[in-house]
């Protein structure tokens, strides 16, 4: 059985905060979600972190299902692309202690998450 994921481990967070990015970043977030009633209780967590979400200026550019798995043998529910305006927009946000990050962690079954930045041209 593989490791599952549901929050960053310390080494992690180290990593991202002295990521030397200063522009937009997207975080690319692959969920899996609980069997009966994951998806369900992670709506409500995106009811409860959606405060959270507008004062840190953040736009949704993608969310969908997971048709299918073409390449690879883990299997997701739920793909989102999130911007943010910028890293520490993010770090601001997710570190806040009222954000509701134990909503988020028990909706999910595993899930990953990828910071990324747009190329330059």
């Amino acid at each position: 059985m593989s490791e599952t994921y549901l929050s960053p481990n310390a080494d992690q967070i180290k990593a991202m905060v002295e990521l030397p990015v200063e522009d937009s970043i997207v975080m690319l977030n692959l969920l899996k979600f609980r069997p009966n009633g994951g998806a369900e209780d992670y709506a409500e967590y995106g009811r409860l972190a959606r405060p959270f979400v507008e004062r840190a200026g953040v736009s949704i550019r993608y969310l969908g299902d997971v048709a299918a798995t073409v390449i690879g043998g883990e299997e997701w529910d739920e793909v989102i692309l999130v911007e943010y305006p910028s890293k520490q927009r993010f770090l601001e946000m997710t570190g806040d202690p009222d954000y509701p990050s134990e909503a988020r962690g028990n909706s999910l079954l595993d899930s990953r998450l990828y910071c990324m930045q747009d190329r330059a041209s």
